[in-house]
């Protein structure tokens, strides 16, 4: 943890005095990694084992990592791309939501109603993912290695909803900037909220509703301070976002950089995909009791399940189609706006216009 103590010091110093790199540039293939939030699955499952392990092993100890998360350093979401920019540390992995206001092409990633499965949410993601390797370039000096998801993110309230015309009115928390757009749209006032309030906003009334990954808000503790679970994806999927700073990447002999892309895809990425319906599942089960299978995390709480009906799913579509799509498109770059038509707008169907 010394090297932690060091560095949350050098970020400081690095953010307030606008300094580049300060002592995270490290010899050879040693790195320094930033994780998503650490009490998730996402970092418990798969990237603590897959960086703490898997890859220095898999290396025969020539890949060193030292892991840790934007939360455990005292960090927010929204910083860890721009720190990365610095070359504070070497990989940082964070909500691509968080990063929009730095972004707004990287929005189009995970614009909520977009993906309502696994398997058109990872399409869609794939689709995209060189577009995001060049804003990544552009804006923050660094390399996507890897997109991947939390679970389906939902709505989560303690007003006795029947289903989507029931927002209306409620102020509700939003997981990011597109899905904001599309509470707002949908009649709901839309709040900003950082993930670890929100429990704390639901069980005093500051809030109606809130929305987060079925499985991320049981491991949070949502289901012991809401009433309703209402599973349509409005939020999107929450994909994080992998990148490597630029510098550290370049400095990286040919067969390293070869080897952790390989590493990566095929016992992070793809192993993530994989559990993104399973994961959602069980988080409605372990939320609700209710599905099979039965809850495997621990006790099962008592929320209402309610059903997503056909109507809705047509209502939010049409809310994506004549509002949430057009305003993302009306501030982002036309050359991005261009790109995801010929890359995401394909797998789902649809044009932005600008």
């Amino acid at each position: 943890m010394r090297f932690w103590k060091g560095l949350l010091a050098t970020t400081a110093i690095a953010l307030v005095s606008g300094a580049g790199a300060a002592n995270a540039e490290m010899k050879g293939a040693s790195l320094t990694y930033v994780g998503s939030w650490s009490g998730l699955v996402l970092f418990k499952q798969f990237e603590q084992p897959f960086w703490g392990k898997t890859l220095p092993e898999d290396s025969k100890g020539k890949i060193k990592v030292e892991v840790s998360t934007f939360d455990q350093m005292g960090l927010k979401g929204a910083e860890v791309y721009r720190i990365l920019a610095k070359n504070v540390f070497d990989i940082g992995s964070t909500v691509a939501d968080y990063t929009v206001a730095d972004a707004p092409e990287v929005e189009g990633l995970d614009i909520p109603m977009l993906a309502q499965d696994p398997k058109t949410a990872k399409a869609v993601a794939m689709a995209y993912k060189p577009v995001l390797d060049e804003a990544f370039g552009k804006r923050f000096d660094a390399h996507v290695l890897a997109v991947v998801p939390y679970p389906a993110q939902m709505l989560f309230c303690n007003k006795d909803i029947k289903g989507l015309s029931d927002i209306k009115g409620l102020k509700v928390r939003s997981s990011g900037g597109s899905a904001a757009e599309f509470l707002n749209a949908a009649g709901a006032e839309a709040v900003t909220m950082a993930f670890s309030e929100v429990p704390g906003a639901l069980q005093r009334g500051v809030i109606d509703c809130a929305v987060t990954g079925s499985l991320s808000g049981y491991s949070s503790g949502w289901h012991e301070v809401s009433k309703v679970l209402y599973p349509m994806p409005m939020g999107g999927w929450d994909d994080v976002v992998t990148a490597i700073s630029l510098k550290k990447w370049k400095s990286l002999d040919a067969d390293t950089q070869a080897f952790i892309a390989k590493e990566v895809k095929e016992k992070y990425e793809e192993p993530v995909w994989a559990a993104a319906e399973a994961d959602t599942q069980q988080g409605i089960a372990c939320l609700t009791g209710q599905g099979t299978p039965a809850c495997s995390h621990g006790k099962a709480g008592t929320m209402k399940l309610v059903p997503v009906s056909d109507a809705d799913v047509a209502a939010a579509r049409k809310l994506l189609t004549d509002k949430v799509l057009p305003s993302w498109a009306s501030r982002t770059e036309a050359a991005y706006v261009d790109k995801w038509n010929a890359t995401v707008g394909k797998v789902v169907g649809l044009t932005a216009k600008k």
